[in-house]
């Protein structure tokens, strides 16, 4: 009865949550950092490493992003707006970025990894990990090495940024992260849970991409600038977000192989590798540039997921608006260019 429960799908996210939770609490007894990102992903990785009958909470993790995006649409002040001139050297920056990674990563996958060509392409690109998946796929793509390449991607680039940001930048991973729900004003609260609600589903409804967490930063970014909401989620909805974030990383590596970790997860990790180096090199142009201050540039161009980096950018008290400007603009020119440009390279390859 207990094992058929566990292969439930309800049995499969219970021991999901109790993998997750007890993650949580043994990083946070041991006092290392982020447990509520860190704790759930390292225990759901190595139960889904472990082949353990683990499975992601669907719509629910979904709706946790709409929390992120209410944090970002909070942030965005008419201060930050009267900053925006300043940024559009450095996000001027971001298309040479994006036609770097391209140059060397499609070779980097297809010559040392042996991909075929529209699976390198897509693995190259730095953009959402269900956007590239359903684009490499359409092109004829491999769908699961698509899925965890960015997966690892992901993981490696959240594993790694405190780490860099602790040792080499400085910056501390103790900004809070919002007040307490009892010490905001409920009507607020209940603004906020409402600018979620519309901005993520309106957003599904016009087609936005990243609606769960575009939409809600849009509603709320409006609500913010005319003066109506003026605080962020309390501590304890961005405490749940980072928790299903850090679920939601570990389960993608569910059913890997020993050849898919010798191969197509052994690449993503080299491919990593390659992105830190040349995000650390237009972080430090900008920074030398004066165009924004070190941990801020080094968060803009690190190509992580946009909902790990904004939980990443409110820990450090990083310039939020910078760092998801420059994330927005990366993804957006990916998502709108990469079929573009794999189009006009099929076309040329058949011709």
């Amino acid at each position: 009865m207990r094992a058929s429960f566990f292969h439930s799908a309800t049995g499969r996210r219970t021991l999901t949550f109790l993998l997750a939770a007890v993650g949580t609490a043994l990083f946070a007894a041991l006092e290392l950092p982020l447990p509520f990102l860190f704790g759930p992903m390292t225990f759901c990785l190595a139960g889904a490493l472990a082949h353990m009958p683990l499975k992601g909470f669907g719509e629910v993790s979904v709706a946790a992003r709409t929390i992120l995006g209410v944090a970002v649409g909070a942030s965005i002040t008419p201060d930050v707006v009267a900053e925006l001139p300043r940024m559009a050297l450095s996000v001027a920056l971001v298309p040479v970025f994006i036609a770097l990674i391209a140059l060397v990563g499609v070779p980097f996958f297809r010559r040392l990894w042996g991909f075929d060509a529209p699976t390198a392409y897509y693995s190259a690109m730095p953009g959402g990990l269900q956007d590239m998946v359903i684009f490499g796929t359409e092109a004829g793509g491999d769908p699961r090495a698509l899925s965890l390449i960015h997966a690892t991607r992901v993981l490696i680039i959240v594993t790694l940024a405190p780490f860099i940001l602790t040792h080499f930048y400085g910056a501390a991973l103790s900004n809070p992260i919002g007040a307490p729900a009892s010490d905001l004003p409920w009507h607020e609260l209940v603004i906020m849970a409402l600018a979620a609600i519309i901005g993520w589903k309106g957003g599904q409804r016009v087609g936005l991409f990243g609606a769960a967490i575009l939409g809600p930063m849009i509603v709320t970014a409006a609500l913010s600038l005319s003066g109506i909401v003026h605080f962020r989620p309390p501590a304890e909805a961005i405490l749940v977000a980072q928790f299903l974030i850090g679920c939601g990383i570990g389960v993608q590596f569910l059913g890997v192989t020993w050849a898919e970790l010798t191969r197509v997860v052994a690449a993503g990790v080299a491919y990593v590798l390659v992105l830190a180096v040349l995000a650390a090199g237009f972080a430090w142009v900008v920074t030398a540039l004066g165009l924004g201050d070190p941990v801020a540039a080094f968060m803009a161009f690190a190509p992580g997921g946009q909902a790990e980096m904004t939980v990443l950018a409110i820990v450090t008290g990083a310039d939020l608006g910078f760092v998801i400007t420059h994330h927005l603009t990366r993804i957006v020119l990916v998502i709108v260019g990469a079929p573009v440009v794999a189009g006009i390279i099929a076309r040329r390859r058949r011709g």
